[in-house]
């Protein structure tokens, strides 16, 4: 009977749960969609995305933000927030560790072994407006 009681317990102080916590010293954070990718930002970060056409150095804007919260609060767009863009500066083009397929049929002598290496853009975030 116990364990049940505690348990119900638990599952209150989830309810009470904040899922996005608004940030300190009036840093900016954003949820944007980046090719079909989903990535929680802030300003002066730097992430790894899937491949994005350009070169080092070049300027990149992305209009589809679905939240943006800062101390003054928080935004949530349906689907996307209206005004809102992430901006970002391309680092490097890049390519992530080797994946091995390997694929064998047993007593049949077959076996095939590949190697794929996928593309990623680095990206540094300047600004979220």
């Amino acid at each position: 009977m116990d364990l049940i009681k505690n348990q119900h317990k638990h599952c209150e102080k989830q309810e009470n749960l904040t899922i996005f916590a608004t940030p300190k010293n009036n840093i900016m954070n954003a949820i944007v969609e980046i090719g079909g990718h989903q990535y929680k930002v802030n300003e002066n970060q730097e992430i790894f995305v899937l491949k994005l056409e350009g070169n080092s150095g070049d300027q990149v804007t992305f209009d589809k933000v679905l939240l943006v919260s800062s101390d003054a609060g928080t935004k949530v767009g349906t689907p996307t927030v209206s005004g809102a863009s992430v901006s970002g500066t391309i680092v490097e083009q890049t390519k992530g560790d080797k994946v091995i397929v390997f694929k064998k049929k047993r007593r049949k002598g077959y076996k095939v072994k590949n190697g794929f290496r996928q593309s990623f853009t680095k990206v540094k975030i300047d600004k979220i407006a």
